[in-house]
């Protein structure tokens, strides 16, 4: 992997609480130009800056220009190891899919068995209708609130 020619990995300094908006309007500035702009990162809990891995700091300037909360490239770039760990919860956590049967693991309905009814992965939240509920009634949760106890098709062994 070292031989082969190394994307760089910049960072952009946004206003705080505004890092969502930048996101959206970096995008649509790399789509409409095709920009060699390739992953955008906004770690949760890093307020104020985002990472841009492009190909070159042309293309990083160019994504950002004309956008508004967008305050300017940092001059230093990043290593890839440097910011590794905000990315790694990221890594393993769609692995749920509609029907399946987890278990919610925090919040008010922590130890309840819950049927998938829809995921949205835009907003790492997930519908489940509990399953000892009279009544069935969907709730949303996040994504990391609920792990998966069976798979939709397995049969539970009892």
């Amino acid at each position: 992997m070292e031989n082969e020619t190394q994307n760089l990995i910049f960072v952009l300094k946004a206003t705080a609480n505004r890092e969502d908006q930048v996101v959206d309007f970096v995008v649509a500035n790399v789509q409409k130009k095709g920009l060699a702009v390739y992953s955008i990162i906004r770690p949760h809990g890093l307020r104020g800056y985002l990472f841009l891995e492009a190909e070159s700091r042309d293309a990083a300037e160019a994504a950002y220009q004309g956008v508004p909360y967008a305050k300017g490239l940092l001059e230093k770039n990043v290593e890839f190891s440097e910011i590794e760990h905000m990315l790694s919860q990221a890594k393993a956590q769609i692995t749920i899919k509609v029907a399946d049967i987890v278990e919610v693991i925090s919040g008010p309905f922590k130890g309840e068995q819950a049927k998938v009814n829809r995921i949205d992965k835009t907003k790492e939240e997930v519908i489940v209708e509990l399953l000892e509920a009279a009544i069935p009634i969907p709730i949303t949760v996040s994504l990391d609130s609920v792990k998966t106890i069976r798979r939709d098709g397995e049969e539970e062994n009892e």
